[in-house]
């Protein structure tokens, strides 16, 4: 199955955590926002590579989509425990989890606020990334 199929399907699944499916092209195009290499990871330059002939229009979307839109965080990291859960073997080895904080030069981004950011050992702007490894 190709990486696009996948990323479809696992978008669909997702989308039945927000409510109403017009929600469902925010959630794609700031998911697939995301996973861009882009320097700055805020609505504005994610709007500019997801949709480059209408970036103004696709900034106001996923704006109303991140800040706007009446959407259950707690139903959509239930949907993404659902579909990830069952894939973790967990009878192999044990599992690392762990916070990571990176800087943010402003806190106009999803997830970014002041708080203690361990490379710098104070409080600043930055957003936190958990990961999970198998050892």
């Amino acid at each position: 199955m190709s990486v696009s199929l996948r990323f479809d399907r696992y978008m669909e699944h997702l989308a039945a955590a927000l409510g109403h499916m017009d929600r469902r092209a925010g959630l794609t195009g700031y998911w697939t926002g995301l996973m861009m290499p882009l320097s700055r990871k805020s609505v504005e330059p994610m709007a500019a590579r997801v949709e480059s002939l209408r970036a103004s229009a696709r900034h106001q979307s996923l704006h109303h989509f991140v800040a706007k839109a009446e959407w259950s965080d707690e139903d959509l990291l239930r949907r993404v425990s659902q579909w990830s859960v069952p894939k973790m073997d967990l009878s192999k080895g044990g599992w690392i989890i762990d916070d990571t904080g990176f800087p943010k030069n402003g806190n106009h981004s999803v997830g970014v606020a002041r708080q203690y950011f361990g490379m710098l050992g104070k409080q600043d702007n930055c957003r936190v990334a958990v990961s999970i490894s198998l050892i």
